[in-house]
Formats: C-alpha cells, structure tokens, sequence
C-alpha cells in the first residue's frame, strides 16, 4: 500500500522529496545470474544500491551487498545510472534500496530466472505503445498484475523522442512495478520511431551498440534473439544471427523479435523482401519456433511458415506445421490502431485491437494468448504462486481458430545441418 501511494504521489505531484525515480529492470547477460537496475538520479550524488535477498525495508545499512553505478549519462532529459549486478543466485527475490547524498528511495525488488531447463517461464510481449497514453498505461497495468518472468518490447516506445516524451514513457513504466514493489526485466528491440540505435543505450543499457543481441533463458529451454531491423539486415547482422542460431541448437526453443514485420497485414505498410531473404531461411534452418514482430498495429496469428518460392508460395513462404516458424504480433501498446487489411493465404487470424501477447514456456510446449488490454484496470493481480492462472476479467482475444496457440518443440533442427 506504501508503494502504491508513493506512485500515486509521483503522478500527481512530481518527484517530491525523492531523489531517484523512472526505475527499470534489464537484462545483459544469462537472467539467472545477472541483472542491471537503471534509474533517473535528478538529485543528490553518489548513488549506491544497497541489496540483499533479505528484505531490510528502507534500512540500507543493513543490505549485505553494495554496487556502485557501472555507468551513468545524461540523455533524453534524464541523468539515466545503471548498477549491472552479477553473482546473483537464481530464481530468488532480491530486495535493493538506492541511497545518495541527499537520501534513499523506497524499497524495490526483483526476482532473478530459474537456471533449470526443467523450469517453466512466463514472457509478456508485444511494442509500439507511441502515442495514446491510456492505452500504454492499460498495457503497463497487465505486466504488473501478470508478474511475467521478463518483458519483450519491440519498439516504438515514443512518438517522435523527445525528452518530454521519453520522461512520459518512464513515468508510465512505473505502472509496471507490482504492488509489493517488484520489478519485471525488459529486452529491447530498436523501432523506427528511435531515431538511432544510441538512444536504446543511453536509457535500457543494452549490450551491443548495434541493438542486435542474444539473452538465455534458463539453462537450455529458452534462447531470445533481438534483431535489429533499422539496420542493414544482412551482412555482419544476418552473419552474427547464423553464428548465434547454430550455438544455440542445443535451446529447447529459440524465438527471435524485432519491429517491423517480413510481411505486415496492414496493406498501406511496406513489405519487407530483405528480411525475408535474410532471416527467414535462417528461421527455418536453425528451427526458431518463435517470431515477435511488431509496427504495423494490429494482431496476428500465421501458420508455421518457411520461406519458399513457387506456385504454391505466397509472397516467400509455404505453411509448413513440421518445421515451420509461428509469426505473431504486429504492434498494439499504445500506437494508433490500424485495420487488419492484408490478411494472407497462411494467416491463422488477425484483427485490430490493443494488445500484448502471454507467453508460457516449458519443456513440452510454448503456449501463446494474446490479450485485449482495455480493460486492465478490471484484471485481478496474480501472485507468486498462481502465476500461470488466467485472472479474473482478463481478455483473451478468441478469433475463429482459437484464443490459446500452442507450440510443440522440434528436439532436433529439421534443418540445422550445413
């Protein structure tokens, strides 16, 4: 209850006698061991965080574990530090407070992953959330109430990024942190609304400059590749992507996101060849199970696809159940909705909505929903332990070939031999 009223205070009147805010939670390396907290330090100096898998309250000298920042940069109107933490044991709470000369913040938390491949995992995806707040907000509201192992964001974060609006954006990220204070760690991938690929540096701190990463998931269930589509696409991109998809077939699963889609189903948006030339053999190859895209603001289920030419492929693929890559997305945070216009012989479903999707990963399957968030104030918050339930209210979008997609896993790459 603390914390709620301390955001309700932010929102309404500023940062008060706070010395920190805008918190963030991202990962740079395997989440089981390591996280980096970044914040805005608009005061005081010095900052430490103070942390331990005991919760001390607000008592910093009684944390057993200190770090200073790694890094700190003014950029977007913010004096963003990040403290990049490592040792970490897995799947345990950690609680931290961040004091400087001027004070301490609240107590926050986070969890770190599981280190087992046996574990099972919860993902909420999805991007653009550029310009209607309330939208973005509603989206926002599910990751707290959800309490996902990790967010994917795809992009398009803000309009046209400025600092007024990236301030906005951390503001609304806030809505994000769960009532008991517990942060969610957040991949990025770079959308075309980000000017360049720096400004994803500067504020989530991730580890390539040229937004183009790989993050493992507890032990070999899981490995997510970011891509980078503002980029050239093939080259040093498509050759890192062959390089980390042939290290990671030992994965369970592989799921790659990035922004704009191969194929969107907007029918004014542009069809991508070159991602479908590059990647897309890739996906096939290597058996990624798994593609988030987003930009163009609408939902959308395909069939497993593989790329192909022919008089049986339709615009560079064939459906393909035993081998083929799932294609979700394409979009809906926040961003102005577009009509779902372009549907393709190998679309499973789409439709125009305000959306994210639920993923649920573990050996057996990857059980994928996506979920209407307009009414998320509505959603009961799952705990700890009931997680992987469906809350009461919560919307699951339910088109004609069903609400729950499931995926089963290929154990061995159809295709992963040279």
């Amino acid at each position: 209850m603390r914390h709620l009223l301390f955001l309700l205070a932010l929102s309404v009147l500023g940062p008060l006698s706070a010395k920190t805010a805008r918190y963030r939670l991202m990962v740079r390396g395997n989440p089981a061991q390591e996280m980096v907290v970044g914040w805005d330090q608009f005061s005081g100096k010095d900052p430490v965080l103070y942390y331990d898998t005991r919760d001390h309250g607000e008592q910093w000298s009684k944390y057993r574990f200190q770090k200073k920042t790694d890094r700190t940069v003014s950029a977007k109107g913010m004096q963003n530090c990040f403290a990049r933490l490592s040792g970490l044991q897995s799947a345990t709470i950690y609680y931290f407070v961040i004091r400087d000369s001027e004070g301490n913040s609240l107590r926050y938390c986070f969890r770190t992953l599981p280190a087992e491949t046996r574990s099972k995992i919860s993902l909420i995806a999805g991007g653009d959330s550029r310009n209607h707040r309330e939208a973005r907000q509603n989206a926002n509201r599910l990751v707290a109430k959800l309490r996902p192992d990790a967010v994917l964001f795809g992009g398009d974060m803000t309009f046209s990024g400025t600092p007024e609006q990236w301030i906005e954006w951390f503001d609304d990220w806030q809505m994000t942190i769960s009532a008991d204070a517990r942060l969610y760690p957040v991949v990025v991938s770079r959308g075309n609304h980000e000017a360049d690929n720096q400004v994803l540096v500067d504020l989530f701190d991730v580890p390539s400059p040229d937004v183009y990463y790989s993050v493992p998931f507890c032990g070999d269930l899981l490995q997510v590749f970011t891509l980078n589509t503002l980029i050239p696409t093939g080259g040093a991109q498509r050759d890192w992507l062959e390089k980390e998809l042939k290290n990671g077939q030992g994965k369970i699963w592989r799921l790659v996101q990035y922004h704009h889609p191969m194929r969107p189903h907007v029918a004014r948006k542009t069809e991508r060849d070159d991602l479908v030339a590059h990647w897309a053999p890739l996906f096939a190859k290597y058996n990624v199970q798994l593609a988030v895209e987003c930009d163009a603001h609408v939902a959308k289920y395909t069939w497993p696809l593989v790329a192909a030419t022919g008089k049986n492929a339709h615009e560079g693929f064939v459906r393909d159940d035993a081998n083929g890559t799932v294609y979700i997305g394409e979009g809906g945070w926040g961003a102005p909705l577009r009509p779902a216009n372009d549907a393709k012989p190998w679309t499973r479903d789409c439709a125009s909505l305000n959306h994210v999707h639920w993923i649920f990963v573990d050996r057996d399957n990857m059980v994928i929903r996506t979920l209407q968030t307009d009414n998320a104030p509505l959603v009961s918050a799952l705990t700890d332990a009931d997680r992987f339930s469906l809350p009461k209210n919560l919307s699951v979008w339910t088109p004609s070939n069903g609400g729950v997609l499931t995926l089963w896993p290929v154990k061995t790459p159809q295709k992963g031999k040279n």
